[in-house]
């Protein structure tokens, strides 16, 4: 696969690039960004966190707003940020920022229009790593993160993959997207009107069906404008409790939806990505 090289800046050691490639699942130009820190080369091939954006969001959101590169550096860990969904003209898009272009949701389409480009889960799990596997000095370990719709990718990707992700950890996560507007709209779009056909995209769903989860970490900020009517972490906090599952739930009081909460927590998320990774840091 060719990949054109679109910008490159030098940040604490290591390199911060931007990338665009054809890609064949999505059938348009696609943009990726890499951090890769100063510890990679040919020799020393290091893991990847892949990270997923929310809604109207790109590549550069978590790049330049996350404060992560300093962390990643020190850690030795890659960073991959994609972009939210397909782009392009010939792409179907929405008037709407909660569907179409900035908002593909993780998930494969099955209803026309969308289904011709909208296939970001064969793209995030399996084409993507591909690329970047074939292409630049990492490793097959992988861990999986993301924010607010990125956090609902993050989530259930690693819930249908966990032999493939060592570790998962979201911000802010649409937990319960079945059940929330911005889920609604987006799913009955993408995969119709049968609601038994979302549920492999639901997040609380997966867990009730018995899916195993890889070590898992998720913050959600208690002044988060979203929290009640579009996240529903109260729900996937009832299924983990009911189901007495390992995974991290941490509620943060004052914080919100945005890059201020994350830049406040990134190196928590790290850090926790760093030990499933098994990579040597410095505490």
């Amino acid at each position: 696969m060719t990949i054109e090289h679109v910008s490159a800046n030098r940040s604490f050691g290591g390199w911060h690039k931007q990338y665009q490639h054809y890609s064949s699942v999505l059938k348009c130009a696609m943009r990726f960004a890499i951090y890769l820190p100063p510890q990679a080369s040919a020799e020393h091939k290091v893991p990847v966190l892949y990270w997923l954006s929310g809604l109207t969001c790109s590549d550069e959101n978590f790049m330049q707003k996350a404060g992560a590169l300093r962390i990643a550096a020190s850690l030795g860990m890659a960073i991959v940020a994609p972009d939210t969904s397909p782009r392009g003209s010939a792409v179907p898009d929405d008037e709407g920022y909660d569907l179409g272009q900035g908002a593909g949701f993780y998930i494969n389409a099955s209803e026309a229009p969308w289904d011709q480009h909208y296939r970001m889960f064969d793209y995030i799990n399996a084409e993507l790593p591909d690329l970047i596997e074939s292409t630049f000095p990492v490793t097959k370990r992988k861990s999986i993160a993301g924010h607010s719709m990125g956090g609902h990718g993050a989530l259930v990707s690693a819930l249908r993959n966990a032999d493939q992700y060592c570790s998962v950890s979201a911000f802010s996560p649409i937990a319960h997207p079945s059940d929330c507007p911005w889920g609604r709209k987006a799913f009955e779009s993408y995969l119709g009107k049968d609601r038994s056909r979302w549920g492999e995209y639901d997040t609380v769903q997966l867990l009730n069906d018995g899916k195993a989860c890889p070590p898992a970490l998720i913050d959600q900020g208690e002044s988060d404008e979203f929290l009640a009517e579009q996240l529903k972490i109260d729900v996937l906090e009832n299924t983990v409790r009911n189901k007495n599952l390992s995974i991290t739930i941490r509620r943060q009081e004052g914080y919100d939806h945005s890059y201020y909460f994350i830049a406040s927590f990134i190196e928590d998320h790290l850090v926790f990505h760093a030990e499933h990774l098994a990579l040597k840091f410095a505490k």
